[in-house]
């Protein structure tokens, strides 16, 4: 057997389905903006009442310790009732950073911090990729503009809506 055969293996019943990125209100928290994407099934999208528990545990979490942060944020529904609430902000000038929420399901009434251990560890699901992917390509656009007032504003208003 090659490591072909094996390698990347998708589990046999294992359904990709399709999902839409969809822009919220950008979010002002500790003096910094941060953009806000929904990640959901077409027939399933993330209750208004769910959106904001999410957008308060952002403004409460300390996520975004640095003052004047800049970055964005994505909610997504993961199956029926479990959501990454996934916080990134640019540090550095050109590094993602992240803080990774998630509420496990009905019974658990709030977000709570995600636990990483070291090592190797998840990152973003395809479906989290396409915003971030976008968030990528706009940062580096500010970044090589002459960073004025404008530019910022350009940044913020550079949002994607669509497939995932």
């Amino acid at each position: 057997m090659s490591p072909l055969d094996t390698a990347g293996a998708v589990r046999p019943g294992y359904q990709h389905v399709s999902k839409l990125v969809a822009p919220g209100a950008t979010l002002a928290v500790s003096g910094g903006l941060l953009k806000w994407y929904d990640i959901a099934t077409p027939d399933r999208p993330i209750a208004d009442d769910l959106v904001a528990l999410a957008r308060a545990t952002v403004e409460g979490a300390g996520a975004v310790s640095s003052p004047g942060e800049l970055g964005f944020v994505i909610l997504h529904r993961c199956g029926d009732s479990f959501y990454f609430l996934l916080i990134s902000t640019w540090r550095n000038e050109n590094e993602l950073w992240e803080t990774v929420w998630a509420k496990p399901g009905q019974h658990e009434p709030d977000f709570m911090a995600w636990p990483l251990d070291n090592g190797h560890h998840p990152t973003f699901c395809v479906w989290e990729l396409r915003a971030v992917c976008h968030e990528q390509a706009a940062w580096s656009r500010f970044l090589r503009s002459p960073r004025r007032a404008g530019d910022m504003d350009a940044y913020l208003a550079d949002r994607y809506e669509g497939p995932a």
